[in-house]
């Protein structure tokens, strides 16, 4: 379009600046064809990361093993788990690991991580200075394979608790949700908000070692969040149902559970609460 312009232009102008205008076009098309090319991109230096991941297959009799898998970072994405996608599609599609949001809401993916419990998808890959990475399963949990655990004793004690509302009485308006005030509300801060990814109960030490007792700090926490809930009837008939010396006595405040937490709870705290209304009451 912008040739077709300059052409109607010179066509206007006198014979003199024929030369001038050939010139000028000749310019003008060697200016777009050259826009036409894509230079190729520097070739970029690989920055390679070392992934030490803990592999055992029920299938194999030998031994758990660390497996090392070398990836270049400027082609994987920031965090954890993208490294592990990219190990699993990549170079070995054997390794076996859970995952499913990738937004830190299912908890799926939760591992032990250069020793500290968390969300692959919310852990971001060290610096390749930093040496080597470590990915092993969660702690004192039976392996099922690779990184993935046997959640059953866990998802057992959560059920224990019963967490779900319970009534003695019909709601006031046959039909209706039970209202609750926001001051009552705000009282669930801090504990609905668990995603039962297990890093807490699997990073405390009375879990580690009464884990078929000791309730663990997870379901004590979501046992706190149905006392607290107004809403509720069966308040005491809760504190009864942990008021015992494993369930809940177990836990001694290391608070290994709350720098565990990848959403920032305090279970310690929850559960403290638990054992002052068990002394109210």
């Amino acid at each position: 379009m912008a040739a077709t312009l300059i052409r109607r232009s010179i066509s206007k102008l006198s014979p003199s600046a024929a030369p001038a205008s050939s010139l000028i076009l000749s310019r003008l098309h060697a200016t777009e064809a050259q826009s036409q090319q894509v230079e190729p991109k520097a070739a970029q230096t690989p920055i390679t990361k070392t992934f030490s991941i803990y592999r055992w297959n029920p299938d194999n009799p030998l031994k758990p093993q660390l497996h090392n898998y070398e990836i270049n970072l400027k082609e994987c994405g920031p965090m954890v788990l993208d490294a592990l996608i990219k190990i699993k599609n990549e170079i070995d599609p054997s390794l076996t690991f859970r995952r499913s949001c990738r937004e830190g809401i299912c908890g799926s993916c939760a591992m032990n991580i250069d020793g500290c419990n968390g969300l692959a998808c919310l852990t971001k890959i060290p610096d390749a200075s930093s040496g080597v990475t470590t990915v092993t399963p969660l702690p004192h949990m039976f392996v099922v394979k690779d990184l993935v655990v046997d959640m059953t004793n866990f998802y057992n004690q959560y059920k224990s608790i019963e967490p779900w509302l319970k009534r003695k009485n019909p709601p006031s308006t046959k039909g209706k949700e039970i209202l609750q005030s926001k001051e009552d509300r705000k009282k669930l801060d801090e504990m609905y908000e668990c995603i039962l990814c297990a890093c807490c109960s699997t990073s405390c030490t009375s879990y580690w070692w009464n884990p078929e007792s000791y309730l663990g700090p997870a379901a004590l926490l979501h046992a706190h969040r149905w006392i607290a809930d107004s809403r509720d009837e069966y308040t005491k008939e809760r504190l009864e149902a942990i008021n015992d010396e494993f369930k809940l006595y177990h836990c001694h405040t290391i608070l290994n559970c709350a720098r565990a937490c990848p959403k920032g709870l305090n279970p310690g705290k929850q559960i403290q609460s638990i054992k002052h209304l068990q002394l109210v009451n």
